[in-house]
């Protein structure tokens, strides 16, 4: 099993910032992507940002106001979010695929909401 915890998030004004991090433990061979997925009600689950077998994706709204980072000796994924708008509003996931037990398995964090409103 792997355990992600998720912190960060919140309430913040329209072109405020917000930070999330999750960390990752649990018994795994090796991480093979971390990121986030937000979802905002009545949508679907969205990708955010991840980074995959070294390469790194955004999904177009968050390009230039968003920015992921991780750190591989402590499994752990940072999302920085600025200039944040009222439609960043969304419970935000952190995604973890993992190789275990010989194949590529996905798990996901609880969710933390982020709401962007005056």
């Amino acid at each position: 099993q792997v355990q992600l915890v998720e912190s960060g998030g919140g309430l913040v004004q329209p072109g405020g910032s917000l930070s999330l991090s999750c960390a990752a433990s649990g018994s795994f061979f090796s991480i093979n992507a971390m990121g986030w997925y937000r979802q905002a009600p009545g949508e679907q689950r969205e990708l955010v940002a991840n980074q995959k077998r070294g390469r790194t994706n955004y999904a177009d709204s968050v390009k230039g106001r968003f920015t992921i980072s991780r750190d591989n000796a402590k499994n752990t994924v940072d999302l920085q979010m600025n200039s944040l708008k009222p439609e960043d509003t969304a419970v935000y996931f952190c995604n973890v695929e993992v190789y275990q037990f010989g194949r590529n398995v996905q798990y996901w964090g609880q969710g933390t909401q982020v709401t962007v409103s005056s």
